[in-house]
């Protein structure tokens, strides 16, 4: 799907300030490459963001089966990781190229990508220990000829964070002057970025659409990959027995920050919780569609006055409908509403993050991923001319807020 839009023009007489970055992105449910094209320019405290459009494309059946096969809880093999890793690296590769020719003129100026998570080593109760993203980046900077920044999330691990989820600076700088607003995302884990306290705080509250597009593959023998329109969920009804052994998890009890993934949450994981129940496939996408509306509501209702929601599940309104019941009074809308395409803030968020990290800034707030520091996150990659960051010494200070503009 393409969604092209004239590129804005910005005047190249001050690059220290302004680029056009791609940002890359494949979240928790590994079924492809989203890319999103903006134009980013810093004037005085506020960064403004121009969006130029966002594409996505699937990866190829063979890769995606790969992929699959070695997630956990499945055991996997070096050569099977090297495969993964030029294989998804090709991908974004492929992405990238199609996003700067279509989606900006043929111009830009950087490619930031977050790789295809392929681990996230999150011991139950403990610290983050690691963080695995895959999709070399040497693929991409050769294939577009521009300096890539990759790896973002470990430099936070290093410094004792989640390194997950990342959007908090993105989300504070965007809803800056709205208190009480909480960013959610729902892709394959349920992320959200509380802004009421004294400092933002980011972290995952459990499956979004993780066990339900397992669950639905499951119940549908693999004929259907996901619940569209949450069509099998609607003619279902919530189990209470069922959606209370699913809430006894303990991840949901952890104080944040926290970050889990497909790590916990897989089939298995769910089937095991079943035990003797016998669910009809209406009657448990119905229950997950609850566990997940509970979960996000329960770690937002203290404090949220409105919800903004991303990702892949804004597009299920059954569980958009019962997120909306769990929180009454409370304006739960997408991210559309506020000018960014709810299926590609991810990408352009990771684009402002890559922005911060080619500027020499923190791409993290201050404990908001629980770091003992804010980090310059990730590693570049040089393009065809060579060119590295110019760090600090560029005079660029860090943003106060950031302001979405119409596209051009």
């Amino acid at each position: 799907m393409v969604n092209p839009i004239p590129a804005a023009h910005i005047s190249p007489a001050d690059p220290q300030f302004s680029l056009r970055v791609v940002g890359l992105m494949s979240g928790t449910s590994h079924d492809g490459v989203d890319a999103a094209a903006c134009d980013l320019r810093l004037a005085g405290d506020t960064l403004t963001l121009t969006p130029l459009g966002h594409l996505s494309a699937p990866y190829p059946a063979a890769l995606r089966s790969e992929l699959m096969a070695a997630l956990p809880p499945a055991a996997t093999t070096a050569e099977t990781l090297c495969r993964l890793d030029t294989g998804v690296g090709q991908a974004f590769a492929d992405v990238a190229t199609r996003a700067v020719a279509e989606l900006c003129g043929g111009r830009a100026d950087l490619v930031v990508s977050h790789g295809q998570t392929l681990f996230h080593w999150a011991p139950a109760g403990g610290a983050v220990r690691g963080t695995l993203q895959i999709g070399e980046p040497a693929w991409i900077a050769e294939a577009t000829g521009l300096p890539v920044v990759s790896g973002l999330r470990t430099r936070d691990v290093a410094a004792g964070g989640q390194g997950a989820p990342l959007v908090g600076l993105f989300d504070a700088l965007w809803l800056a002057g709205r208190p009480g607003a909480v960013a959610l995302n729902l892709g394959g884990i349920a992320n959200v970025t509380l802004l009421s306290g004294a400092a933002p705080v980011a972290f995952d509250t459990g499956p979004a659409c993780a066990l339900l597009d397992a669950a639905t593959r499951h119940v549908t023998g693999g004929r259907l990959a996901f619940d569209a329109d949450g069509a099998l969920a609607a003619r279902g009804r919530v189990l209470p027995l069922l959606l209370e052994r699913l809430l006894d998890e303990p991840y949901y009890a952890r104080p944040a920050p926290k970050s889990t993934g497909k790590e916990l949450f897989h089939l298995s994981y769910l089937l095991d919780r079943l035990g003797p129940t016998e669910p009809t496939a209406e009657d448990l996408l119905a229950t997950l569609v609850a566990l997940t509306a509970r979960t996000v509501a329960d770690a937002v209702r203290d404090t949220a006055t409105e919800v903004v929601a991303s990702g892949g599940g804004t597009r299920n309104p059954v569980l958009m409908g019962a997120l909306r019941s769990e929180l009454p009074g409370v304006a739960v809308r997408t991210s559309d509403e506020l000018g960014v395409p709810s299926q590609a803030k991810e990408a352009l968020a990771f684009a402002v993050l890559g922005w911060h990290t080619w500027r020499g800034l923190p791409g993290v707030l201050p404990g908001a991923t629980g770091a003992r520091h804010p980090s310059v996150l990730g590693s570049v990659t040089p393009g065809a001319d060579g060119r590295y960051p110019p760090g600090r010494g560029s005079g660029v200070r860090l943003p106060g807020r950031l302001e979405i503009l119409a596209p051009a």
